[in-house]
């Protein structure tokens, strides 16, 4: 199953799950008007494509992480592989994408306390191959979603 072959019960499943992962294939089977086995099948197929992964989502305030920042980061082309592998060893690190413009990495982090996120920046600047980064706090969250249909 490729994405493209994807229909529209199968939105509906991945739509109804996005929402609330804990829905019964019984109560997803009633809204989308077709029967529990369909339902099941379907999203048994979805899982095996990989297509579509049921995990839990923490709440990290309930944890104390209440702090976030998103770094923007430069660094030498030839040195990228290893310093995404040394950015995937810092604590506090959640997520690393590569990115287009002048900042060819970007990275959050997410953490307890304020002074976390200096110690993540003076880590990062041990890191051969960084040239400069941009720190960005984030003040408040008006949106975190899990919906991509």
């Amino acid at each position: 199953m490729s994405v493209e072959i994807i229909d529209q019960l199968d939105k509906g499943i991945i739509k109804l799950l996005s929402k609330d992962g804990r829905m019964s294939f019984t109560e997803i089977a009633q809204r989308l008007n077709v029967t529990e086995k369909t339902v099941r099948t379907r999203y048994n197929n979805l899982v095996e494509n990989n297509i579509l992964e049921v995990v839990g989502v923490v709440n990290p305030i309930s944890l104390g992480v209440k702090v976030g920042a998103i770094i923007q980061i430069s660094a030498i082309p030839p040195r990228m592989e290893d310093t995404i592998k040394k950015l995937q060893e810092i604590a506090g690190i959640r997520f690393i994408t590569l990115t287009s413009g002048e900042y060819q990495l970007l990275v959050q982090a997410n953490v307890r306390h304020y002074e976390e996120i200096t110690e993540i920046v003076k880590s990062i600047h041990k890191i051969e191959g960084i040239n400069k980064t941009n720190v960005i706090l984030q003040m408040d969250i008006y949106k975190n979603s899990f919906e991509y249909i």
